[in-house]
């Protein structure tokens, strides 16, 4: 059997040839997306390093001593912990994991009688509290005057002033301390 082939008007075939080459440019991979995410991480680790940077370097991390002002030992400073506790002493040392103080003091409440009256038979008693400062050293298990405290239990330390209440005391016990050794010193040495 032979192939007959039937004729067909040229028309046809210029149009059947034109669409049969012709030719699109290929389209780009979609990459810009993957791209523009590392950027964005990019950016985002370059951000957080640079806070993280200046955390360190103003001294807001806790735990962190860069920047720091070491107080001196000289001075008195109050050391307020987690417990409610308040310490008086000398910094001795100090870092992002302790503090160290000597000289210590801390206030204690006694509950001071004021006066006692009879009413109806009864005696009553009323006190009022009092704040007492006490030397770190004279307490019933003998600690020596120095102190280690762990700087997670530490909220805060103040340095104080010279003309404050608390250092006025100290500096009254002390001389009240020295008055009975001066004179014990004074009659060993002039004995009557």
């Amino acid at each position: 059997m032979a192939y007959k082939r039937t004729p067909r008007p040229v028309s046809e075939m210029v149009e059947e040839s034109t669409e049969s080459y012709s030719y699109q440019t290929p389209q780009p991979a979609k990459k810009s997306g993957v791209a523009a995410l590392i950027i964005a991480v990019l950016v985002v680790i370059i951000v957080l390093g640079g806070a993280w940077f200046a955390l360190l370097k103003f001294n807001i991390l806790p735990g962190s001593t860069k920047g720091a002002t070491i107080v001196k030992s000289t001075d008195w400073t109050a050391v307020f912990l987690t417990n409610g506790q308040v310490y008086f002493g000398k910094v001795s040392d100090s870092d992002s994991n302790k503090i160290s103080l000597n000289d210590i003091y801390y206030l204690q409440v006694v509950n001071k009688p004021l006066q006692t009256t009879q009413v109806g038979g009864n005696n009553a008693s009323s006190t009022q509290q009092e704040l007492t400062l006490i030397k770190l050293g004279n307490e019933l298990h003998g600690p020596t005057d120095a102190m280690t405290i762990n700087m997670a239990q530490v909220l805060l330390t103040e340095k104080l002033r010279s003309d404050s209440k608390v250092v006025q005391a100290i500096n009254e016990y002390k001389k009240q301390a020295a008055a009975p050794a001066a004179q014990a010193q004074q009659q060993t040495q002039n004995p009557q």
